[in-house]
């Protein structure tokens, strides 16, 4: 029979010793050869390569171009108080692109305006609805 001075236990200790260390050297190799590696060098001269681009500006003088439409303009909301002949009041909104504008068309129908604003963009509220009511649903317990 053998002698054996070493005990499994002591071997297996060893044994896991022996592959941590390995795998230390391992990460401090890896970790160096990132860490210790400088840049790479970047040339110091830009190269620009200007586009070969040809504008045509003959299109300006062709027909579809002089056939363009310009743009409407936006127009505005307004509210308004007004009287009418028989000295009524009335309110509501018109849209117009001014205010002159809608104080014409307003006293085109026909209205003595005594208020004239414009209407704020935006709702209050914005989770309202458009437009019919909101149905409350009740729950019973």
């Amino acid at each position: 029979m053998a002698v054996v001075f070493i005990s499994p236990k002591q071997r297996q200790k060893v044994f896991f010793m022996g592959i941590t260390i390995i795998f230390l050297l391992f990460l401090i190799i890896i970790s160096l050869g990132v860490f210790l590696s400088g840049p790479k060098d970047v040339s110091p001269v830009l190269v620009f390569n200007k586009p070969k681009v040809d504008i045509d500006i003959k299109i300006f003088d062709s027909s579809q171009f002089k056939d363009f439409q310009s743009f409407i303009q936006m127009e505005t909301q307004y509210s308004y108080k007004a009287t009418t002949k028989d000295k009524k009041l009335k309110t509501g909104f018109v849209s117009a692109v001014s205010m002159e504008q809608a104080k014409a068309i307003l006293e085109g129908m026909g209205l003595k305006v005594s208020e004239l604003k414009e209407v704020e963009i935006g709702r209050d509220n914005p989770f309202t609805p458009y437009y019919g009511s909101v149905d409350v649903l009740k729950i019973k317990k």
